[in-house]
């Protein structure tokens, strides 16, 4: 009997050793806090990957996401859930402030959370695709797209336990509620109206991560904000179509400069960099590269206007092709996916002068009379400074200079050159 209870509490030490790190309290000395305030991106993705591991390595008892986005790319979305599905630290998604909204991506983002809370006043949902230049995609593709992210996003919810029906009309129907409309729904687990009151609610709730659960306990604990850094903030300002647009067009202007005047160096490089760093973008945002390769037919027709003679039809036709590949590189619905009209606008207006501008400076260049050399004497006026026999002294240009003139002159008179024959100046009467 002894020997049955020493079994029985050998036994139970043994379960309490196994369960104690499965059930412990977070022994975290910081909350971590950051802000995304933007569309989902390739930089997004990067910020928030950074700021997971720094809340891993630090001793950060949760990471809050303070969110606010309208969505943006599927491939960032899926980094940043799958980022967050193996956090080794809780991950906190807060829908806040009041009046934003965690739409399209941003709401698998939530749903992927440990603890998912929105502050009164916000919105989440509308999570249908749409294809690469914001406009609906094909039928059969888009029945694949959709079954797809209804697949993935239903694996997310079930793994946090959240209505799943609701998940599926997110995204096929489009659906979006309220934050008291969720929260009914249980799609997320909590409303608070400020960060105060979202530490006091998640304090002391159990939250199950890969490899084991834990209770929260962050109340009274500091809070630390994660500020972007210099290249995080490069990464996303590059992702804004308006920044890839200006640095498109830029790129473009410098190295039409360089190719009508070589020699220049200084737009050369400026428009190099200026392309790379365009394609970069390119690669994060929906392209249409029909619009783009209009826009580069419009600088082969400004650079064809130098060598021909086409009396300002290239630069029309130029001027034309550019602002229809404005319009159509960037065609997404979204606002935040396409060029906005205040930048659109006075930008195709400042180059297309540009251009002009340029083109017609070397046209004329070209068709000037020449400056320097014999042949920029013909036309020059002087003056009759000796005359001896047939043969005459002119001052032309500052220079004295022999010459002839078929009608009789005399010292002093003004003379117009019309021609130079071996180093001699053909003078008429003036």
């Amino acid at each position: 009997m002894m020997f049955k209870v020493k079994k029985l509490i050998i036994l139970a030490i043994v379960a309490l050793v196994l369960l104690i790190p499965l059930m412990s309290g977070a022994e975290g000395t910081h909350i971590n806090v950051i802000t995304v305030s933007d569309s989902i991106n390739p930089g997004t993705a990067e910020f928030i990957e950074k700021a997971v591991k720094t809340s891993e390595e630090d001793g950060s008892a949760c990471l809050v996401i303070q969110l606010d986005t309208p969505g943006g790319l599927v491939t960032s979305m899926k980094k940043i859930v799958k980022t967050i599905l193996n956090s080794k630290v809780p991950i906190v998604v807060y829908v806040s402030p009041s009046g934003a909204q965690a739409a399209s991506a941003g709401t698998m983002i939530t749903l992927a959370a440990h603890i998912a809370a929105m502050a009164p006043g916000t919105n989440i949902g509308a999570a249908h695709p749409v294809g690469p230049g914001g406009k609906d995609v094909q039928k059969t593709m888009s029945e694949k797209i959709v079954n797809d992210l209804v697949a993935f996003t239903k694996s997310i919810a079930a793994q946090r336990k959240r209505n799943l029906k609701w998940v599926e009309k997110a995204i096929r129907k489009s659906e979006s509620i309220t934050a008291s409309e969720a929260l009914k729904l249980k799609v997320i687990d909590l409303i608070a109206k400020d960060m105060d009151e979202l530490v006091e609610k998640i304090d002391g709730r159990k939250v199950k991560l890969i490899n084991r659960t834990i209770v929260l306990r962050v109340k009274g604990l500091p809070r630390t904000v994660i500020k972007e850094t210099f290249r995080d903030r490069i990464l996303r300002t590059l992702s804004d179509p308006n920044i890839a647009y200006i640095l498109m067009m830029i790129g473009l202007a410098g190295l039409y400069f360089e190719l009508a005047h070589p020699g220049a160096i200084l737009p050369g490089v400026v428009g190099g960099i200026s392309l790379i760093l365009a394609f970069f973008a390119f690669q994060t945002l929906p392209v249409n590269y029909a619009g783009f390769l209009l826009i580069a037919l419009a600088i082969i027709f400004f650079i064809l206007e130098i060598k021909v003679t086409s009396y300002g039809m290239l630069s029309i036709a130029g001027v034309i092709s550019l602002v229809l590949g404005s319009l159509m590189i960037f065609p997404a619905k979204e606002d935040y996916l396409r060029v906005s009209y205040q930048v659109l606008v006075p930008t195709v207006v400042g180059v297309s002068i540009f251009f002009v501008a340029v083109a017609s400076l070397a046209f004329k260049a070209q068709i000037a009379k020449p400056k320097t050399g014999s042949l920029g004497l013909i036309g020059e006026v002087g003056e009759v400074m000796e005359i001896r026999d047939s043969r005459i002294k002119i001052f032309v240009h500052g220079e004295i200079w022999n010459g002839e003139c078929e009608a009789p002159v005399r010292v002093g008179d003004r003379v117009r050159v019309v021609d130079v024959k071996n180093l001699k100046l053909i003078v008429e009467k003036i």
